[in-house]
C-alpha cells in the first residue's frame, strides 16, 4: 500500500477503491497508460500511481481522466465526490505524531472492513485491550518514549476501539492462543481487568473469541500472528497483514490470503469452540 504524499500518510480504503476504479474505467475505454497520461500532460508512470493510491486524487486530473474514458457528466460529478471525500485524512492523522505510515494503513483497513479475522499468539488484540494493558505494553514496546508519548499511543489504541460500538460495526473473529491469557502483561490486577473486557466482549453481536488450548499441541497457524480482511467493495480483495518489528506486509494476491484462510478455518475447528471461551476465561482468571 503505498505513500499517501497528499495526506502525509497511508492512502485510506475509499481512495483504494476509487484507483481501482479509475483503472477499471480506463480499460473498459481501451486507453493505454500513454494516452490517459496525454490527457493530463503527465507521466504513464504518474497515472500507474493514481490507479495504485500511490498518490492523492488530484480533481482536475481525475475530472480529466474520467472525461477520456467517455464517463458520462452525471457520473463524473458523482465520482469526483467521492474523491473529494477520500482525499480527506482519515480520523487517526491526528495521531500522526505516533503513528508510523506502515501502520495507518492497517487502521484505514480496519475501520472499512465488514470482516476481520485474526490469529494471535502473544498478546490480546488491540481492539479488545483494557486501557491499563495496552499501557503496559507500549511501555515495554517503547521502552524508551516519554510518559506523554505513550498516553498518545494508548489513546490511539483506545479511540479504534470505537468501532465496535458502530451500527455497522464489523464481524470480529478471534483466535487467541492460551499464551495470551497466561502471559502477565502489567500485573494481576491489570489482567484481571483484562480477562473482564474479554467476557464483557463476548456480548457484543459481532464479536467472537476462541481460545486455542496448549492441549492441541502443533497447529497451522504457530508461526506468528495474523489478521484477515473482508470489505463490502467488490474493487478491493481480501486482505492479510502481518507485522514485524519495523514493519508490516499486505498481501492480497488470492493464492496467498486463500492460505491464510484454510489455515484460520483449520484453526477454528482445533481451537475450543465459542461457547466455552466465556468458562474458559473464568477458570484462568481465578487462577491469577
Amino acid at each position: 500500500m503505498g505513500e499517501n504524499r497528499s495526506g502525509g500518510s497511508a492512502p485510506t480504503v475509499l481512495r483504494l477503491v476509487l484507483g481501482k476504479r479509475l483503472r477499471h474505467l480506463r480499460e473498459q475505454a481501451g486507453v493505454s497508460f500513454e494516452e490517459a497520461a496525454r490527457a493530463i500532460e503527465v507521466t504513464a508512470l504518474t497515472v500507474r500511481r493514481i490507479e495504485k493510491a500511490e498518490v492523492g486524487l488530484r480533481i482536475p486530473y481525475v475530472r480529466e481522466l474520467l472525461r477520456a474514458y467517455g464517463v458520462p457528466a452525471a457520473e463524473v460529478d458523482d465520482f469526483l465526490a467521492l474523491a473529494r471525500e477520500a482525499n480527506k485524512p482519515g480520523w487517526w492523522y491526528s495521531y500522526r505524531d505516533v503513528l508510523p505510515d506502515w501502520f495507518s494503513a492497517y487502521v484505514s483497513l480496519e475501520s472499512e472492513a465488514g470482516v476481520i479475522r485474526l490469529y494471535e499468539p502473544h498478546y490480546v488484540p488491540g481492539l479488545l485491550q483494557t486501557r491499563d494493558y495496552a499501557t503496559a505494553l507500549m511501555r515495554v514496546g517503547f521502552p524508551n518514549a516519554t510518559k506523554q508519548d505513550v498516553a498518545r499511543r494508548v489513546a490511539l489504541r483506545m479511540k479504534r476501539q470505537d468501532l465496535l460500538a458502530k451500527p455497522d460495526a464489523p464481524a470480529v473473529w478471534a483466535i487467541l492462543d492460551e499464551t495470551v491469557l497466561r502471559r502477565p502483561v502489567g500485573g494481576r490486577e491489570v489482567m484481571r481487568a483484562q480477562f473482564d473486557r474479554l467476557a464483557e466482549a463476548l456480548d457484543l453481536p459481532k464479536v467472537r473469541i476462541q481460545i486455542m488450548r496448549f492441549g492441541v499441541g502443533a497447529h497451522p497457524g504457530a508461526f506468528g500472528p495474523f489478521h484477515h480482511f473482508r470489505f463490502g467493495f467488490s474493487e478491493l480483495p481480501d486482505i492479510v497483514y502481518t507485522e514485524s518489528l519495523v514493519g508490516a506486509v499486505y498481501v492480497d494476491r488470492p493464492d496467498v490470503v486463500v492460505s491464510y484462510l484454510e489455515v484460520l478455518d483449520r484453526m477454528s475447528v482445533q481451537a475450543e469452540p465459542v461457547a466455552r471461551t466465556r468458562a474458559i476465561l473464568g477458570e484462568l482468571r481465578k487462577e491469577l
